[in-house]
């Protein structure tokens, strides 16, 4: 089969491989007809994900048509049409049972290598290096899908692809940062990165009622399309002005949003002055991993007694951490990769009922094939890219 592998820093190429097999009775076997690429693939692609291997399969957001099933696998069948998670969950272990699915306890087979990292393991993950299990991603014509009994939705209506796609990744993830917030109703939230993990949040902050959601991003393009799509009702360039916290203040009488949503993670881009060109140094030799800009103005704009959502991806270590404005304002930090299975059933049902079609981010559909230009255009955010679908 073909699939798209990580081939070194900056590059990637689609190269054909050996078709995946059934391991375990817990296995199935999907055919994909749609993958896509996600943000956090540009941190494996830019080299900041430790344990990379060359030939690494790429990709954690697909669907396709079940063609094999393990014996231990009785709620799909060949022909199922399913959506697959992005984290590979057991369902047995005590962080399953409790729905912290992106944590369990029995799906990454490194965990060795994580616990050094991150003190516990977490789950295995698609395509995600071998910090995380090592597994092949989706980025391909076929994949290996573990615990297939506990993970994939099986879609059974005539939704397109597009619509149901993101319930793999971006659209749970966005979802669980807005629910991270305590979403009663009347709240101000400011979602810091306007790609598509951001609209997604932009749009589940609304969906959950929140009275005003500021997009805060440097593109045009994006910014109007959590404007026009998502539900935004304000914005802000802080290419134009680089003092986000300065601006959100204004825009709040002074106090501070009631939650801010960090949708951008270990790349930051919004820094400005010295510190900023004190961190991209330090990234770029390897003797920092994560640019904090978001996560600090994030913490430093958010009103006292508010909560800072953290659904961006941080990998590692990051310098001047604002541990007095945390704790001196009283906020409420809440962070993690999404457990996705908790919310694909309930946001599947939001799709049906006509409540969200999460398709309004894809903006470049190619073959699998261009996806080495596909990983390009993103990055660069040429041509006004906001998501990419791969079609195998």
């Amino acid at each position: 089969m073909r699939a798209n592998v990580w081939s070194g820093r900056n590059t990637v190429q689609v190269e054909n491989v050996p078709d995946p097999k059934v391991l375990n009775d817990r296995d199935a076997i999907v055919r994909i007809t749609s993958t896509a690429i996600c943000g956090s693939d540009l941190h494996l692609y830019d080299g900041y994900v430790p344990t990379m291997k060359k030939g690494d399969i790429l990709g954690h957001e697909f669907m396709g048509e079940v063609v094999e099933t393990g014996r231990g696998v009785s709620n799909l069948q060949v022909g199922d049409r399913v959506v697959v998670p992005f984290p590979i969950a057991c369902g047995d272990c005590w962080s399953c049972r409790h729905g912290l699915y992106s944590v369990c306890e029995n799906s990454n087979p490194n965990a060795g290598l994580a616990e050094k990292l991150f003190g516990l393991p977490t789950a295995g993950i698609f395509g995600y290096s071998h910090l995380t299990g090592g597994y092949a991603g989706g980025q391909a014509e076929y994949a290996r899908v573990p615990f297939a009994d506990v993970g994939p939705i099986k879609i059974e209506d005539d939704l397109t692809d597009e619509q149901v796609l993101f319930l793999s990744d971006i659209f749970p993830t966005g979802y669980m940062g807005a629910e991270f917030c305590e979403i009663s109703g009347g709240e101000v939230i400011a979602v810091f990165g306007a790609g598509p993990v951001g609209q997604f949040a932009i749009a589940s902050a609304i969906l959950l009622g929140a009275e005003r959601v500021i997009a805060i991003d440097q593109y045009d393009y994006r910014l109007e399309m959590a404007l026009r799509k998502a539900g935004a009702t304000d914005a802000i360039n802080f290419a134009e002005n680089p003092d986000v916290v300065e601006q959100l203040k204004e825009l709040t009488g002074g106090r501070g949003p009631d939650a801010v949503i960090d949708a951008v993670g270990l790349e930051a881009v919004h820094g400005h002055g010295a510190l900023h060109a004190v961190e991209r140094v330090k990234q770029a030799t390897r003797s920092e991993t994560d640019r904090g800009h978001a996560l600090r103005d994030a913490i430093l704009a958010c009103r006292p007694g508010g909560i800072v959502s953290v659904i961006g991806v941080y990998g590692g270590l990051l310098d001047k951490f604002p541990a007095g404005a945390l704790m001196n304002k009283g906020l409420t930090l809440k962070t993690g990769q999404c457990h996705v299975q908790r919310y694909t059933k309930p946001l599947y049902e939001r799709i049906r009922n006509g409540e969200i079609d999460p398709s309004f981010v894809v903006t470049h559909r190619l073959e699998l094939g261009l996806a080495p230009d596909a990983y390009e255009t993103f990055k660069h955010k040429q041509d006004e890219c906001v998501k990419v679908v791969l079609k195998p």
